[in-house]
């Protein structure tokens, strides 16, 4: 069943969670399996949160959201969730294990949405570059041709969503950083007009 959730959208596997079809942990445990088994030839998903995400989802706690127990994946850059890593790309932040100890609004707003966060994801260093090759942890691979960009900011998130470890990313947009990626990896890309969403 692992392959098969794999090609269903966010709002199907929402669906299964509420029909009872399936659990939030059996979606996330296929996600975990589909990111261990695909992760290492793209380099999208840098820090994975595996053992949170098993707890969020077996937790009574889990909000009741339009997309309770769907996994997501929380792009590093701008939104940070409660004690986890945080280092937009830069290795200083990245050698010294830099941790926030709280959600940004979008967080704790993805989170009562009931998304589930099984890791963060690749992106250039404090997402300037269209491209993701940070030093800090090197380049995110295309998923359709490993030999090609995919694009950024938002490149590990959409190597996520294309390759389909996850249903949903997390991306933001100043200058391309949703488009480039979507484009390069055949997804759709939304960016919603300023102000609408909250940048963090």
């Amino acid at each position: 069943m692992t392959d098969d959730l794999s090609h269903l959208d966010a709002t199907a596997q929402a669906d299964l969670v509420r029909s009872g079809a399936v659990s939030p942990r059996e979606l996330v445990d296929a996600a975990i399996e589909r990111i261990e088994r695909v992760n290492p030839e793209l380099n999208a998903v840098i820090t994975p949160l595996f053992e949170g995400a098993r707890a969020q989802a077996d937790s009574d706690a889990l909000p009741d959201g339009p997309f309770r127990g769907v996994p997501f994946v929380l792009k590093d850059l701008s939104a940070h969730s409660a004690g986890d890593p945080f280092h937009e790309g830069m290795a200083f932040l990245k050698e010294r294990g830099w941790t926030e100890p709280e959600d940004t609004a979008l967080a704790a707003r993805f989170r009562a949405a009931g998304l589930i966060t099984v890791g963060k994801t690749n992106t250039p260093e404090l997402g300037i570059l269209p491209t993701t090759e940070p030093l800090a942890y090197g380049p995110t691979r295309n998923p359709w041709d490993v030999t090609r960009s995919t694009g950024g900011s938002s490149g590990g998130s959409a190597a996520a969503v294309a390759a389909g470890l996850v249903p949903l990313g997390h991306a933001n947009d100043g200058g391309g950083s949703i488009r480039i990626p979507a484009s390069e990896c055949g997804l759709v890309g939304l960016k919603p007009t300023r102000g609408r969403v909250s940048e963090a």
